[in-house]
């Protein structure tokens, strides 16, 4: 990782007696090392801004000094990262990896689930849940009586992330109702509560799903394998190696014949290529053989 040692320009109105070209390269540094996120020095002033607050909660008056207490205290490194986290995401982001699933997944899910075989599907960096959310709406469908016997099966959906504010939102469940428009309407009808301009997940779709913290560069402990996996708009933080590492695990934790969806710009490369077959613009199926 590259990281450069001298703003090209001063940034404005801000002393650099107080936020520096140093502490920038520190602070990219320490962000890197624990969450793998690549910050070039167009995101000086988003550090700055995002970490100002906590410069100021903690009375320690420069960043310089703040950067001292991170490398000490991992509950405010912790903080620190997230907080520079981007957490963009809506509903049904990427419609045709939804119409995918619906399509060619879910039929043989179902079938499995019917079969009593225990499904696991993985929303990785799920940020604020609406990816999270848009794919229990598809998996249990417009049927609410296949949704309703889908829900009393072994079903459970892993959603994980590594900012605290943005599980607490996605375990919420709680959005606004206009958010909602790129669903299905029957989905909607069916899963959610629309209350003027609000909108809430149903507690039934919600049962299903398991909110935790979780750095996808530090160790998993899920000791089962995956039927779906979403990972989208995740990896464009992180660097080539970094994503060929990540992808290589995702492969290792997908069942065969399982699928990998990734974000548009993003692609499998490296080691995993080998196991992961194309079928279809960002979407991939782990080999059988």
């Amino acid at each position: 990782m590259n990281l450069t040692t001298a703003f090209k320009e001063p940034l404005p109105g801000i002393s650099p007696e107080v936020y520096g070209a140093a502490d920038f390269k520190a602070v990219s540094e320490i962000v890197y090392g624990v969450s793998g996120n690549v910050l070039p020095e167009g995101k000086a002033m988003l550090v700055y801004s995002r970490l100002a607050p906590l410069v100021r909660e903690t009375g320690t008056g420069t960043f310089a000094n703040f950067v001292e207490l991170i490398r000490n205290d991992e509950g405010m490194k912790a903080r620190a990262v997230a907080a520079l986290t981007t957490n963009h995401t809506y509903f049904y982001r990427e419609s045709h990896h939804f119409d995918h699933f619906e399509r060619t997944v879910r039929p043989g899910m179902i079938r499995n689930i019917d079969a009593g075989r225990p499904v696991r599907m993985w929303s990785a960096g799920c940020s604020s849940g609406e990816e999270t959310w848009s794919l229990v709406m598809t998996l249990l469908g417009g049927d609410k009586a296949l949704g309703r016997r889908l829900l009393q099966k072994d079903l459970r959906i892993l959603a994980t992330d590594l900012a605290p504010h943005a599980l607490k939102k996605a375990s919420a469940a709680r959005y606004a109702a206009k958010d909602l428009k790129a669903v299905p309407s029957d989905l909607v009808q069916q899963w959610a509560t629309i209350s003027g301009d609000d909108a809430t997940i149903n507690e039934d779709a919600r049962s299903i799903v398991r909110f935790r913290l979780l750095n996808l560069l530090g160790s998993w402990p899920m000791s089962g394998k995956f039927d779906v996996i979403f990972c989208r708009n995740v990896m464009i933080y992180f660097d080539q190696e970094t994503k060929e590492r990540l992808v290589s695990r995702f492969a290792d934790a997908l069942l065969p014949g399982a699928h990998l969806y990734i974000g548009h710009s993003e692609r499998v490369t490296g080691p995993a290529a080998s196991i992961l077959e194309p079928v279809g613009p960002t979407i991939y199926r782990k080999r059988t053989s």
